[in-house]
């Protein structure tokens, strides 16, 4: 008895000890913030915010299967493709961002998800993630080889910084703390200010909006948060903060950033509504059976541009972390195919070339020389 006792004592110890280290472990600061007081009331006051969550458009969760976890989880870690990854180091150009005309109107990839455009004399950054990886602990995630050719250093002052949504692959903390002397405006998703706060930045220059809900900004400029069909999250409490596409509206040009999303009628809504548009910056990767509407196919690139309007696409959200299990190149392949069979503009740029945005053609086919 004494000895089933001393067992049973040292369990209850353990998991008493498990406890307290997932508790302190939970506490840093790059887990971010879920929204109180009077931003937590705006968020309630939202037709997308139902029974304590953020709600997609209708239809548009993920489907019901019968696949169960252990059968995901053995496809994610076994069952990747060989080339899930690059074997090689990838080729890149650094452009000097801090000392572009003012007259130029051209956009830059970081890689991924990461954009710095400059607009009718405008420099904005979309979801700007400089870090080497995509995660809450530096070993997971892991970006690729050659592909942060960036610093904060490079990155000159940010008149507009937009956040699609709060995961790691989209909202970094060492990044956006770190740039935070850099920014004038940060235009976001209802919700997502609350770690931006929680991070120094001053409430005042965090613009929070709803879908199709409109940041009138400086004359001329504008940005409009509009729907995506996906999920937020930092911590095990989901949809607390919202997700959302951007309409980025200047003097003379109109850009659409969809962040991540699953194909929908929302790109038709959205093209109808503020098409058309000059650019379309669109995710392309890390698609999965197992998320079929909160991330898109390569096809369905192709046909939410043409939905949107567009007169060039900018293929994404590829090319720098791995969250699936297809090939590395394969999203870009696959666009670049369906864009010849509906006669779209696809651009192909390295990663930190600079690409006028009124370009229709762009490098070679840099990725088939990466192994």
């Amino acid at each position: 008895m004494k000895k089933l006792f001393k067992i049973l004592s040292i369990m209850f110890i353990i998991i008493i000890l498990i406890i307290i280290g997932g508790y302190t472990f939970m506490q840093q600061l790059q887990f971010g913030k879920i929204p109180e007081g009077e931003r937590l009331k705006a968020i309630q006051n939202s037709p997308n915010y139902k029974n304590g969550a953020f709600q997609n458009l209708p239809a548009a969760s993920e489907p019901k299967d019968t696949v169960s976890l252990s059968t995901k989880l053995n496809d994610f870690f076994f069952n990747k493709s060989k080339r899930n990854k690059p074997a090689t180091t990838l080729p890149s150009v650094k452009t000097d961002l801090k000392n572009m005309k003012p007259t130029e109107n051209v956009m830059v990839w970081f890689g991924h998800s990461s954009y710095f455009l400059q607009i009718d004399g405008k420099k904005i950054l979309i979801d700007p993630v400089l870090s080497e990886s995509a995660s809450p602990v530096k070993f997971f995630n892991k970006s690729y080889e050659g592909i942060n050719i960036y610093t904060i250093d490079d990155i000159p002052d940010i008149d507009y910084l937009l956040i699609s949504h709060d995961h790691y692959d989209h909202l970094d903390y060492d990044t956006v703390t770190k740039l935070k002397p850099k920014i004038k405006k940060v235009i976001t998703g209802l919700g997502v200010g609350s770690h931006l706060e929680y991070w120094g930045y001053d409430k005042n220059m965090i613009i929070e909006k709803d879908w199709n809900e409109t940041a009138v900004l400086d004359e001329g400029f504008e940005v409009t948060a509009t729907p995506a069909r996906h999920r937020s999250g930092r911590d095990f409490k989901s949809n607390q903060t919202l997700w959302v596409s951007f309409v980025i509206k200047t003097p003379n040009k109109k850009i659409f950033y969809s962040g991540d999303t699953g194909y929908g009628t929302h790109f038709s809504d959205i093209g109808n509504s503020y098409g058309p548009f000059d650019l379309a910056l669109m995710e392309c990767g890390q698609y999965s059976k197992y998320w079929p509407n909160s991330h898109m196919t390569p096809e369905q690139v192709v046909q939410a541009s043409l939905d949107l309007k567009a007169k060039k696409l900018m293929p994404g959200h590829w090319s720098k972390f791995s969250l699936s299990i297809h090939d590395w190149d394969e999203p870009i392949i696959k666009v670049i195919k369906e864009g010849k069979n509906k006669n779209l503009t696809v651009l192909y740029p390295m990663i930190g070339q600079k690409v006028d945005v009124k370009e229709t053609v762009t490098s070679v086919a840099w990725w088939e020389k990466v192994k």
